[in-house]
């Protein structure tokens, strides 16, 4: 791992996406390909394989890479394999959740809204008791790790759900897929989406959703969209091995890298080992600066941690994020509108011994603008 750790003057991107990436991924991209190039083509076809692999959907799904970031992606999946007069279950427990509410109204697609807290899992009891008062209900979309506090959703026990009822789940996995497990295998589960630039260490550019086989190949002439059409994208590149529109090729070659270093590290068990050792060395140094974190540890996901915010007047999150962005450490801001926050992330190219600098480096930034932090 270390030789692939930052070095140098680069900000450490202590975010949710884009990250810090390796040096090694970085180098991926000063090379150029062509679209139609039968080396890029197989690299693309390489890359789907592998992720297919981490999710244990080698026998009944596919991967189709998607051009643009993680919502395009998204709306590509709801717009695609979705149908018209479908219901759509949204259990709602943050920012991501509504995004998925909001493409659906775009879609023109019925939702049902489940709110809870943004400090509360999605409770596979409601789920149930709402699939018995609107039996409507065909499909689930869940954000499987909710970013905007850092809340994980138990997936296994809502895919577990789906399926005795018969409901298609689709799941947004942006932040959690690679770093946490996911086995699409056990059931329950028709469609992952995910991004290059969130816990595969690769750069921003690239959506792919990993769908079940049958279910995709049933879409055909459900999209809304000529660009998004999934199952469009998919018989392309069935037909061609190529992309259907320009490809974002530097970001593609970036997640073969990443992949590699990936598969190297030891697969998600050995990512997902690391974030939590980088989880839990944030957490234990902002604890002795006087820190508390948003969430209770049992459902805090170790990708990204939300903090309350100093309450002494002298705090403002713009001169602290600059304050700690100067000492070369980039931090989020908080995304809940009931108590002022802010988020920083554990994931990238980076490990433990990182996230005691940038808690070192955010102690400093509260010195330096005397912002003091309640006993």
């Amino acid at each position: 791992m270390e030789e692939n750790v930052i070095n140098g003057s680069d900000p450490i991107l202590l975010t949710p996406g884009p990250l810090t990436t390796s040096p090694a991924t970085r180098q991926a991209m000063l090379r150029d390909w062509g679209s139609w190039d039968a080396a890029f083509n197989r690299m693309t076809s390489e890359i789907c394989r592998d992720l297919l692999a981490i999710v244990s959907g080698q026998k009944d799904f596919v991967c189709v890479p998607m051009q643009g970031s993680g919502t395009f992606s998204v709306e590509a999946a709801l717009g695609s394999l979705v149908p018209r007069d479908a219901v759509v279950l949204v259990p709602n427990n943050g920012a991501y959740c509504t995004r998925l509410l909001k493409i659906l109204e775009r879609l023109g697609v019925a939702s049902v809204e489940l709110k809870f807290r943004d400090d509360e899992p999605a409770s596979v009891a409601r789920i149930e008791e709402m699939f018995r008062r609107e039996p409507r209900i065909t499909h689930v979309a869940q954000v499987h790790l909710e970013t905007s506090a850092g809340l994980l959703n138990p997936l296994d026990d809502i895919a577990a759900l789906c399926s005795r009822h018969g409901k298609s789940l689709i799941v947004d996995a942006m932040s959690s897929f690679g770093a946490l497990p996911i086995d699409v295998s056990k059931g329950g589960i028709d469609a992952v989406i995910s991004a290059s630039g969130k816990c595969l260490e690769g750069v921003p550019g690239m959506g792919f959703v990993i769908v079940r086989r049958a279910l995709l190949e049933a879409s055909a002439g459900i999209s809304r969209s000529l660009a998004l059409d999934l199952y469009d994208q998919y018989a392309y590149m069935v037909k061609t091995t190529q992309w259907r529109f320009t490809p974002p090729t530097h970001v593609v070659a970036a997640l073969r890298a990443a992949l590699d270093q990936f598969i190297a590290e030891g697969g998600q068990p050995a990512r997902g080992a690391r974030y939590r050792g980088n989880c839990a060395a944030l957490i234990e140094g902002m604890a002795s600066l006087g820190f508390r974190p948003f969430l209770d540890a049992e459902v805090q996901a170790p990708v990204i941690v939300t903090f309350h915010a100093p309450r002494d007047p002298a705090y403002d999150f713009k001169r602290f994020y600059e304050a700690v962005r100067d000492a070369g450490y980039v931090l989020y801001p908080g995304k809940l509108t009931e108590v002022e926050t802010f988020r920083v992330g554990c994931i990238g190219a980076i490990d433990a011994n990182e996230m005691h600098n940038a808690v070192a480096a955010i102690a400093r930034a509260l010195s330096t603008l005397q912002v003091r932090l309640a006993a």
